[in-house]
């Protein structure tokens, strides 16, 4: 399984013959130069969302439409792009798995807000979610931006994830302290990947405090375009 990051929240997962992009944001992501976008999405099969804010949606549905591949994602949200975008949709929910020809991606819940901006106002975008993604006898946990939470116990131990894609920058998510807090309590993660930093000021700008809170655990501080092998 190679885990490649695109920036920000986003990223392409390769394995079993299948290239799956999580919340691709190519469009204003300051993180992925222009001439990096076709990279990115070369080869796409599924394209996966968490949740409906514009640095995780804005260029989902465009992709979907110039890729011609399925969107997968809460139930409710992928039924109406399904019937009002014209796009193929994978729609299940929180305990589902859905089979993504041979890689199985399990829903489970996060903690945070899903809301996108219309000319009508602010609206909800389903719910917010994250993903358990296994294949290649690994299982990957991409937690989508989400807070500590008490739901982690059960998902530690019931899916087992080897490798953690944890949301860590602060403000909007856990930080970095946050995210090995619930590492240690929650999980025996093999590897850990932290993402959503650094793209703003805002944000955390240093992966230091996960690395340091995770004493014998492999933090990989991901790299543009640069494949990390689980």
């Amino acid at each position: 399984m190679d885990i490649i990051w695109l920036g920000h929240g986003s990223f392409r997962i390769e394995t079993l013959g299948q290239v799956l992009l999580i919340d691709p944001w190519l469009t204003g992501n300051p993180v992925l130069p222009e001439d990096q976008h076709d990279a990115a999405i070369a080869g796409a099969t599924h394209i996966l969302l968490t949740h409906t804010h514009f640095d995780h949606v804005v260029d989902v549905l465009p992709l979907a439409k110039k890729l011609g591949v399925p969107v997968v994602g809460q139930y409710d949200l992928m039924g109406f792009w399904g019937e009002t975008e014209g796009i193929e949709t994978v729609g299940f929910n929180k305990g589902g798995t859905v089979d993504l020809n041979g890689v199985k991606v399990s829903m489970v819940p996060a903690s945070h807000s899903s809301t996108f901006t219309t000319k009508d106002g602010l609206r909800t975008g389903g719910s917010e979610v994250g993903f358990m993604i296994s294949a290649d006898g690994k299982t990957l946990y991409v937690s989508g931006d989400t807070d500590i939470m008490a739901d982690m116990d059960w998902m530690g131990d019931y899916y087992k994830p080897d490798v953690g894609i944890l949301s860590a920058g602060g403000h909007f998510t856990m930080d970095m302290k946050g995210a090995a807090y619930a590492s240690k309590r929650y999980f025996n993660f093999k590897t850990v990947i932290p993402c959503h930093y650094g793209t703003f000021p805002i944000l955390e700008q240093s992966a230091q405090d996960l690395i340091d809170g995770l004493p014998g655990v492999d933090v990989i501080e991901p790299k543009l375009m640069s494949a990390i092998k689980v």
